[in-house]
């Protein structure tokens, strides 16, 4: 096999070798690749080596072997290092700069061994050219994984994140930016120019996460040390928190099924042939939970949920889990239904995951300690705005539970648990909790009355509502005690309801002349005054809270009820007006005595006709009238018919 030549060196096998017609006299091993080099080209540059050499020449008079531990960058960057000692040209780019810094340092190619030895020529590259450049510094940032810990030494990585986070709150277009690597770049204000000419195509917008791509081809340390630096000079949390998010959804892909992805285009990065990172996905997680901000908002609960999620299939530490829960439990009132819902992946026989769901509410609970201090709340306290994310959970995990309910492996004594630990002044009507309850029954037939009924007490039957008492009065799946409690209910609903319908009916009547005296309305009021006293005095502050929301819902119903009663009240009448003319007609002395024969009277109770065949509602006065003349009417008929049949 011919040796491959490469700028006076050539390979054979794994040996490298100078074409010169001296013998090489010093074999250094790097990285088990052996270099068969010259003494005086290596002795006249590096500084490492000619002490070695000093050190070594006494024992070995012609030729000795030397092997260089842990070397930056590998057997490629001391190739680099040899052509420069031998005076072949050497190219410094972004990818090389960090490594060949660090190589020289190692060897201590010095400016003592040599005007502008490696060190110094690396040394100016990087500061004049990479530090200046957003292309250069993330190719040297991703190239300096091989030696991190002498860059960190050499203060060179840190220039280098400094660099980055400087120019991430700058205009790129200020700092070098090649602007046909992303194509129509968008960048605050101007147009786009191309070699110093106006295009005159004008940049759209600016945007804030056009380094999100960039920066995710890091290795998941680099990435941690980056956001730090970041974090450290000032830049804006939620710009952190996008950046980490997009780092989470790139190398988690079991994010994607439940994160929406981010609405800017994602970059092109095809000029920076950037190799994505290799990470292990658990220790990445747990590092990303540690790099997030506190921070609340929709999206950024959503991406916590499906965080949670992909850690319990991880089987990320406890620790990372607990913080995750936190987090969440922070700002529970901006979560979604279907984030809740995390499938349980332990040795539980349900489908989902409950007991997180459970501590996630106690998390809520303690971070809103302030609201739940309140024994009772005030009316004020209801309404208040900070009263609000209490009642949004509890509408969400009302919801949880008719979703979870359907689960036949569900115990009863876990879906009342997670009924009860929410504080009864955050539901104001217990509609949610009856319908997980319906649902949990329905997916359990085999449940006894007994264990329905202890299920049942979570349910304030006074918080529910008129439609939801007519389901549960008819509901066949529920206890007889239950039922017969519901039904008390719902008459005390209706009770009420039709006592305040015709409360306002008869103040609504009163100006007309025919509704009550002012002293009755009067009598009406002090009574009901009365009556709310005793309820206050009986049932304290809840019942006047429930009386106040049922009735303000369910007011216009009642309305329309009563006026449909009446109507039907009104017909009755009408039906049994015209009874009662058939049957007076059918019996009238006029017809008994013309089937007999005899000449009937002309004029045998005409009033009494009058009165009975009238169709209008017959007003209150009318009751206290004397009723003389129809008893006489009918006596004189009476006496008629008996005379004519004793007669016959």
């Amino acid at each position: 096999m011919a040796p491959a030549k490469l700028s006076g060196f050539c390979k054979q096998g794994n040996d490298w070798l100078y074409n010169a017609r001296l013998p090489s006299d010093i074999t250094i091993i790097v990285d088990g690749v052996n270099f068969h080099l010259h003494k005086f080209p290596l002795m006249s540059k590096c500084g490492k080596i000619a002490c070695m050499l000093e050190e070594m020449q006494s024992i070995h008079d012609r030729t000795f072997t030397t092997k260089l531990e842990e070397f930056p960058g590998g057997s490629d960057t001391f190739l680099f290092a040899a052509k420069f000692c031998y005076g072949i040209q050497v190219e410094f780019t972004a990818r090389n700069i960090i490594t060949v810094y660090c190589a020289a340092d190692y060897l201590e190619m010095t400016d003592e061994y040599g005007e502008d030895n490696l060190l110094s020529k690396a040394e100016s590259f990087f500061h004049k050219n990479v530090l200046h450049n957003w292309k250069d510094c993330v190719l040297a940032l991703q190239s300096c994984e091989s030696c991190m810990p002498r860059a960190e030494k050499l203060h060179i990585l840190q220039k280098c994140l400094n660099a980055v986070s400087t120019m991430v709150c700058t205009d790129p277009s200020l700092f070098g930016w090649p602007m046909m690597m992303y194509g129509s770049l968008q960048s605050p204000g101007g147009s786009i120019l191309w070699n110093g000419i106006n295009t005159g195509a004008k940049i759209r917008s600016a945007e804030s996460d056009w380094w999100f791509e960039d920066i995710s081809y890091f290795s998941v340390g680099l990435f941690e040390r980056l956001i730090k630096t970041m974090e450290a000079r000032g830049i804006r949390s939620e710009y952190l928190a996008g950046a980490v998010m997009y780092y989470a959804r790139k190398f988690l892909p079991g994010l994607g099924r439940w994160q929406s992805r981010p609405s800017s285009k994602a970059r092109t990065v095809a000029s920076f042939s950037l190799i994505p990172a290799a990470v292990d996905q658990r220790d990445l997680l747990e590092n990303i939970e540690k790099l997030l901000p506190k921070k609340k908002g929709k999206s950024f609960c959503r991406f916590l949920l499906g965080l949670l999620r992909v850690a319990s299939i991880l089987g990320v530490n406890q620790t990372c889990l607990d913080s995750l829960e936190r987090r969440i439990g922070m700002q529970l009132e901006l979560a979604s239904l279907d984030g809740l819902l995390i499938p349980s992946f332990s040795n539980s026989d349900t489908l989902y995951d409950t007991d997180c769901v459970e501590r996630i509410i106690h998390h809520f609970l303690s971070s809103e300690s302030g609201l739940t201090l309140f024994s009772p709340p005030s009316l004020d306290l209801l309404s208040s705005p900070s009263f609000e994310p209490l009642r949004k959970v509890a509408r969400l995990i009302d919801n949880y539970l008719a979703e979870v309910a359907s689960d036949v492996n569900l115990k009863p004594g876990k879906i009342r648990s997670l009924a009860e630990v929410l504080p009864d002044s955050s539901r104001t009507l217990h509609d949610g909790l009856y319908r997980a309850l319906d649902i949990y029954f329905k997916a359990h037939p085999w449940l006894s009355d007994r264990e329905k009924e202890v299920l049942c007490n979570i349910i304030d039957y006074g918080k529910l509502s008129i439609d939801a008492c007519a389901h549960a009065s008819q509901n066949k799946r529920l206890p007889v005690r239950v039922v017969l409690q519901v039904l008390f209910f719902e008459q005390l609903h209706l009770r009420a309801a039709l006592a305040g319908c015709l409360n306002v009916l008869e103040a609504e009547s009163a100006p007309t002349g025919q509704g009550i005296a002012p002293t009755e309305i009067a009598g009406n009021v002090t009574a009901t005054g009365e009556t709310s006293q005793r309820i206050v005095q009986r049932d304290g502050w809840v019942t006047i809270v429930r009386e106040n929301q049922v009735l303000k819902v369910d007011m216009e119903r009642m309305r329309s009820r009563v006026g449909e009663l009446e109507d039907k009240v009104s017909k009755i009448k009408l039906e049994m007006k015209k009874v009662k003319k058939s049957r007076n007609s059918l019996s009238s002395p006029c017809i008994v005595a013309g089937k007999f024969g005899c000449k009937p009277l002309s004029k045998s109770s005409d009033s009494q006709t009058d009165v009975v065949g009238s169709t209008g509602p017959t007003p209150r006065p009318s009751f206290e009238q004397p009723h003389s003349s129809r008893h006489s009417g009918h006596r004189k008929s009476l006496s008629l018919f008996r005379d004519l049949t004793l007669g016959s």
